[in-house]
């Protein structure tokens, strides 16, 4: 069995794909940030915890992360700040986790000869969409320090592959949801704020539209870019090559839930105008071509398995309060 290191596994994507791994045989080591409480996260009561070994360092910190991957084969690494708004309030700490993170996943890989690298980077890294659907060479834009911070990560990532002929790949996905998402993101915000009985949601901007795509389908696109050595050294998205605007989302989901709901603006969830990604739609040809992924998910089953899931765990989110 190969062993791969996963960074940010404790996470969102990152249990759900640890979870992948190890149903397809792979040794897993799962690597998060180091906490006094030995938080395991969202692997905490996985059914396959114990098929897991577990580690805690600090992305920032080049010796747990190498200390982390010896003896691994392969890198997939998702470790990273990802909250947008929060990036508009310490663009360093995005500098250091993401840019320098990346650095050291990079660097310990080269010196420990990793056969193989994913890295992480997101569809923000587009900005607005130029054209549409959006294909792996759209320009970069950075329109917040977010994306600025993980064009940074690719463009290292590329370096590492150009000069010292590092197996890298970069895996690009679209907005991803599912069970376990922070609350910081649309769906989970929207669902919880319905599911305590709100009927006026405090949201942000209804206009931008997003390509969204089930939590097991990204993962499923992980696995199968991984199989891939025609993908070495370039860039893949992952998307439904689809979209949806933000205020027609909010009327599915409550359609969904049987809610009658009214949207009121919170102006403190609205980005800078100069800094809002007003369209993204993913052109996912690329994936299709080079791999054998296909979604198992529609929006609609994506948002019902999303829902149910949350109605059996409201006691972990906080509709009232909003945390950038």
């Amino acid at each position: 069995m190969n062993k791969i290191l996963v960074t940010g596994a404790t996470g969102f994507i990152g249990s759900h794909l640890v979870e992948l791994l190890v149903e397809r045989g792979f040794n897993v080591v799962a690597f998060d940030r180091y906490n006094t409480n030995n938080n395991w996260g969202w692997l905490e009561k996985s059914p396959i915890i114990n098929d897991v070994k577990v580690v805690l360092g600090d992305i920032r910190d080049y010796d747990s992360v190498y200390k982390s991957m010896n003896d691994c084969d392969s890198v997939i690494h998702l470790a990273a700040l990802i909250g947008i708004p929060y990036s508009y309030v310490s663009p360093m700490a995005y500098i250091k986790t993401n840019i320098e993170g990346a650095y050291n996943v990079l660097e310990a890989s080269k010196n420990l000869g990793i056969e193989q690298i994913m890295i992480t980077s997101t569809s923000e890294t587009y900005g607005s969409a130029q054209y549409v659907p959006i294909d792996e060479m759209h320009p970069a834009v950075g329109q917040s320090p977010y994306s600025a911070s993980k064009i940074s990560s690719d463009q290292l990532a590329y370096s590492y592959f150009s000069s010292f002929d590092l197996p890298v790949k970069i895996v690009r996905p679209f907005n991803t949801y599912g069970p376990r998402q922070s609350a910081r993101a649309i769906i989970p915000t929207v669902i919880s704020q319905i599911l305590s009985g709100k009927k006026k949601l405090k949201l942000g901007n209804l206009s931008p539209t997003r390509d969204l795509t089930f939590v097991e389908d990204t993962c499923m696109g992980f696995y199968e870019i991984s199989k891939h050595d025609s993908l070495l050294g370039e860039a893949t998205n992952i998307g439904m090559n689809d979209e949806i605007s933000i205020g027609d989302l909010v009327h599915k989901i409550a359609k969904i839930i049987g809610s009658e709901i009214t949207i009121v603006t919170d102006t403190d969830r609205i980005r800078p105008d100069n800094s809002e990604v007003e369209r993204l739609y993913c052109d996912n040809s690329k994936l299709f071509k080079a791999t054998g992924w296909k979604p198992k998910h529609s929006l609609d089953s994506g948002l019902i398995e999303t829902i149910e899931w949350m109605k059996s765990n409201q006691n972990i989110y906080k509709p009232d309060e909003y945390n950038v």
